[in-house]
């Protein structure tokens, strides 16, 4: 995939906070810091390997410091000490050092901190260990998420040493700031539980999977498959961007970076076809965010949720099937719809790859795709599959010599692995003080039971407080953290209440924290993209809540109808996906004043078939009853809810392809 890169005067729109400059620092570094770079990160990925296939036992607690020594360092390393850091000076090197020589002794210590009491610490030098670890992950907090994360994570990380002046629900016992830090540092409820296992055990395989797509070209051959399958149709370009990103999302996870690696190629493309900026930057923002909810690879949040509940990865993967494809199903009917409103045709045969040449190119990855889902759903191998697929993709690579993972690529592969390990540690364990932090003063339960008082029996008040605590947290970037809160929290409350399907709860909380990012005022995705298309940044993020709807509502109804996300029976699922699909059309249609098989609709008929898309989709028969009512009395009022199919060409005009261009109205 062409790079941000290629092009200055997009890289240059691009915010800093968003640009990766890890190679430049890499490059920049002295041969022999390089070296040792290499190889911790790939002594990371052997020990990974030895550990999860059992092959040498070791200790969990010794393995997690182990390959916090590993990759922890890289990411000091790798992340500026501040915007001025271009090359990694002694405020980068002294923190690695330090970060390096505390695991490897935490790592020597594991048996005893397994097998003795260290909260609270039994000698002085334990709880220097401890704030030392404590002071260095909070600096990976701000290199990696900035002040905001840093300030939160810090704020409820040591929420123990102030939760007895905290009134109400949020009181807790006192607790010393000693037993905080070594509570945070050293518990298997806080940096030594969930997250760090789950990094460490599960996360870990998939990004080693992803680096040795990235390095065989993963990316460009997806790129290539979504125009050699949307290039010609209607609004060509745009439906390129939605495929695109759902592919590549899926693989790298990260919204962001979505938005930048795609964004680069698909906005300025669709702005070449005829999409005015703020649509362009506000459809590849939407397309970003779902991505990272596609499966078989989705966000870390789906690994988390796994280990959370107690539920096997691959029954996520199948829950998270039909939400996915409706929400990408929805933006492709919304590009549809503008593109037929505003005449704007697909891309020529000429300027795309053929079907069958891109398919016979990368079918390696194909392969290993399909082989990677079977080895999660079927096979339930959860900890295991993408190692077998990372084994797989090396094989078949070796036959296509363009793919093949030559010596030469190999310290490229390996620098991948240490730059998505360190970076994912980097951002991930400061999230488990704010566990730490719940945890250690007990005031979840308590939490939980206040928010169904304060509901008073209504799931619809606690499920509001819910949406507005995974916005605000949504909005600063911390999904992962919006999770953890809610999980704890708001989900014990839910099934208190309405003994509603476990796995639909966490799910729900999942889908919300993310949708944050295309949710004004601080839609982070959209404002990212506006750099990119040169649009209003709040425009392309109304757009883009717009363009998302399907995210806002779908969560809601698998919520009521589990049988959505394959947690009922299967005529309910074949009846509401039926219904939903319907729903996604009326609605799509509605919001972009063309209705697929009618053609353009009024100004009231737009709202009815919004409202009426909304009440056939909510899992229930009455409300669905009512929806077909109010839109087929709508569409049989044809002469008054139709407007007529008329398109203002200025003459003489001619696009580059030479095809009439047409003057539209872009509102």
């Amino acid at each position: 995939m062409t790079s941000q890169f290629d092009d200055p005067t997009i890289a240059a729109k691009i915010p800093d906070e968003y640009v990766d400059r890890t190679q430049e620092r890499y490059e920049s570094m002295p041969a022999f810091v390089r070296f040792l770079l290499l190889a911790m990160s790939g002594a990371g990925a052997v020990l990974a390997v030895v550990y999860i296939f059992g092959i040498i036992p070791l200790l969990d607690v010794t393995y997690y410091f182990l390959l916090m020594a590993m990759y922890l360092p890289v990411a000091f390393l790798l992340l500026p000490a501040h915007k001025r850091e271009i090359r990694a000076g002694w405020l980068s090197y002294l923190p690695a050092l330090a970060i390096f020589g505390l695991t490897l002794l935490m790592a020597y210590q594991g048996r005893n901190l397994v097998f003795q009491t260290w909260v609270p610490v039994g000698e002085p030098w334990q709880l220097w260990v401890a704030s030392a670890i404590f002071v260095l992950i909070l600096d990976t907090a701000r290199r990696s998420g900035g002040m905001i994360f840093l300030t939160i994570v810090l704020a409820l990380g040591l929420y123990p040493i102030y939760a007895d002046f905290m009134p109400g629900m949020l009181w807790g016992p006192p607790t010393t700031l000693a037993r905080t830090i070594a509570f945070n540092v050293y518990s298997g409820d806080a940096m030594l539980g969930i997250v760090t296992r789950v990094v460490a055990e599960t996360i870990i395989g998939f990004l080693i999977l992803a680096a040795l797509l990235v390095a065989t070209g993963a990316a460009d051959f997806f790129l290539k498959l979504a125009m050699a399958m949307m290039g010609r149709a209607r609004g060509g370009p745009a439906k390129v961007s939605v495929l695109a990103s759902g592919f590549f999302g899926s693989l790298s996870g990260s919204i962001f970076g979505n938005v930048v690696s795609t964004g680069s190629v698909t906005i300025p493309s669709m702005k070449k076809a005829g999409f005015p900026g703020h649509y362009a930057g506000a459809l590849e923002a939407c397309a970003s965010t779902g991505g990272m909810l596609m499966p078989p690879v989705m966000g870390a949040v789906a690994f988390i949720m796994a280990d959370f509940t107690n539920t096997e990865y691959g029954v996520i993967v199948i829950a998270a099937i039909i939400p996915s494809a409706l929400y990408f199903f929805g933006l492709y009917v919304h590009v549809h719809g503008y593109a037929s409103r505003n005449n704007i045709q697909g891309m020529d045969q000429e300027d795309l790859p053929r079907l069958r040449d891109t398919v016979l190119e990368g079918w390696p990855f194909i392969i290993v795709l399909g082989f990677l889902v079977y080895a999660l759903v079927v096979l339930r191998l959860e900890r295991l599959a993408p190692f077998y697929a990372s084994a797989l993709l090396i094989i078949l690579t070796t036959f296509k010599k363009e793919l093949r993972i030559s010596p030469r690529k190999v310290p490229g592969v390996i620098f991948q692995i240490g730059k998505m390990l360190s970076q994912t540690m980097g951002l991930l364990l400061p999230t488990a003080f704010i566990l730490g932090g719940l945890m250690a003063t007990g005031v979840a339960p308590v939490i939980a039971s206040e928010l169904v008082r304060m509901g008073g029996g209504s799931v619809v008040i606690v499920l509001a407080i819910g949406v507005g605590v995974c916005i605000i947290f949504g909005m600063l970037g911390m999904i992962v953290a919006a999770y953890l809160m809610l999980a704890l929290t708001l989900a014990p409350a839910l099934e208190q209440m309405a003994g509603l399907n476990t796995l639909a709860i966490h799910l729900f909380i999942a889908y919300y924290a993310t949708l944050a990012a295309i949710t004004p005022p601080v839609a982070l995705a959209a404002f990212l993209a506006s750099r990119i298309s040169d649009s209003d940044p709040i425009r392309t993020s109304m757009h883009a809540a717009r363009l998302g709807i399907v995210l806002y509502f779908i969560p809601i109804f698998f919520l009521f109808e589990p049988a959505l996300i394959f947690q009922g029976p299967l005529h309910l699922t074949a009846i509401w996906l039926t219904m939903n699909i319907i729903a996604i059309v009326l609605i799509a249609g509605g919001s972009e004043g063309y209705l697929f098989k009618y053609g353009r609709v009024r100004a009231w008929a737009r709202t009815v078939l919004i409202v009426g898309g909304l009440l056939i989709g909510f899992p229930e028969a009455i409300t669905t009853l009512v929806g077909f009512a109010m839109v087929s009395l709508t569409l049989l009022l044809k002469p008054w809810a139709q407007l007529p199919e008329t398109y203002l060409s200025r003459p003489g005009s001619e696009t580059q392809s030479g095809k009439p261009q047409v003057q539209v109205n872009h509102g």
